[in-house]
């Protein structure tokens, strides 16, 4: 009788160590890019450009890491993230000792190098673990982006006024979190920590890939899901010091919506294989939507906090389902320029969301950001029930 598969095998456990590291400079960055910017910048609406570098270097570099990791397998394209991640992070805190705001976009959009990497390590979550647990790996390793919503807020805080500038002593900070990201790393073993060479074969055509209604569902969910999300959270800290809020009450929202984004993952692989995966998306969906009306209802502390983790647990559910239904669309062959495709669409609209949110929340207000968050929500409804109502009509012939 052979032995049930592992789930929490050392190397799964490690990559949910990587991932709540990757996340805590993920929301830090979120966190304090938009107030930094708004410190450097000459003009009000470009106080996001830093939070748009982050997202535009990592569209850059989805096809880089995509040949990196098929020439070099997982690991070796991981560890140079967390080099480039530990750099960039000394050049945004030597950027801010020098106030120069184009320096810091720059390092910013170096460090998006970082976060394509990143990015993939929900992916790699399936390769260490038995085909049948695919989804519940894909779930606990997004659950340890919860280690950055505990830790990232509380940093930004934390570390805010212990250098000589606002927001350099957290940027050091990163660069610490960065080599803790290497020492774990060089732990973790992948099925393909012996390639050497690009795989033989390719597999399909990327147009073909993309062409398949799955992928074009499961990238739309990635990148919409994450786009709504990323609007709202990056713009939420210039609205709340516009209100009047501090600092502090500011974390504590963008902490509580990093929980909503995480804390489901503890769960979202079992309501997948229970429920089904575009039902659970649908879910997450419909928890998007109840968060911008709770935000256009009024601007208290409550609206902020309550919008900002239902939010958080809606992109968990999109976010997830995405994962799992884009692995429904390529083979192994296919793996690296299918994901890096996706990862490409979040990233891009990501870039497009920062910039929007700056603009919108510093010349049309918080109120109008949210309405325009209401068609890009439609559009995603619109393609997973098209792609709900096509499976259903196979199932029945």
């Amino acid at each position: 009788m052979s032995a049930k598969p592992r789930l929490f095998n050392p190397n799964l456990v490690l990559l949910i160590v990587c991932q709540g590291l990757f996340f805590t400079n993920n929301v830090t960055f979120i966190g304090i890019n938009g107030l930094v910017g708004m410190n450097l910048a000459t003009v009000p609406w470009m106080a996001t450009l830093p939070i748009m570098g982050y997202v535009i270097g990592g569209a850059l570099s989805t096809a880089l890491v995509a040949r990196t990791q098929s020439r070099h397998g997982r690991k070796r394209s991981f560890q140079l993230g967390l080099v480039v991640a530990v750099l960039s992070s000394l050049l945004c805190a030597f950027a801010v000792w020098i106030e120069s705001f184009w320096l810091l976009v720059l390092a910013t959009l170096i460090a998006g190098y970082y976060s394509a990497n990143g990015q993939l390590y929900r992916f790699a979550a399936t390769e260490v673990v038995d085909a049948g647990l695919r989804e519940k790996a894909i779930s606990w390793v997004l659950a340890g982006g919860l280690i950055g919503a505990i830790v990232g807020p509380a940093l930004a805080q934390h570390t805010k006024d212990v250098a000589a500038y606002p927001f350099m002593g957290a940027y050091l900070a990163l660069a610490v979190l960065g080599v803790l990201g290497m020492a774990v790393m060089h732990f973790i073993r992948f099925p393909d920590d012996a390639r050497t060479e690009a795989p033989k074969s390719s597999g399909r055509d990327l147009k073909e890939i993309a062409r398949q209604p799955v992928f074009i569902v499961a990238a739309l969910g990635a990148g919409i899901g994450y786009g709504i999300m990323n609007l709202l959270m990056a713009a939420t800290p210039l609205a709340m010091e516009v209100d009047g809020f501090p600092f502090s009450d500011t974390a504590t929202v963008l902490q509580w919506h990093v929980i909503g984004m995480f804390a489901p993952g503890f769960i979202t692989g079992s309501l997948i294989k229970r429920y089904g995966t575009l039902q659970i998306m649908l879910a997450g969906l419909v928890l998007n939507m109840a968060c911008i009306f709770i935000a256009l209802s009024g601007n208290t502390y409550e609206h902020y906090l309550i919008s900002l983790f239902l939010l958080g647990v809606g992109w968990n559910f999109l976010f997830t389902g995405s994962t799992n239904l884009a692995t429904q669309a390529h083979t192994p062959q296919e793996r690296d320029k299918a994901q890096g495709a996706i990862n490409f669409v979040v990233f891009f609209v990501m870039a497009v969301s920062s910039f929007s949110s700056g603009a919108l929340v510093t010349t049309q207000g918080w109120w109008w950001l949210n309405i325009g968050s209401l068609v890009p929500a439609v559009i995603v409804g619109v393609a997973l029930l098209v792609l709900y109502f096509r499976r259903a009509r196979s199932s029945a012939a």
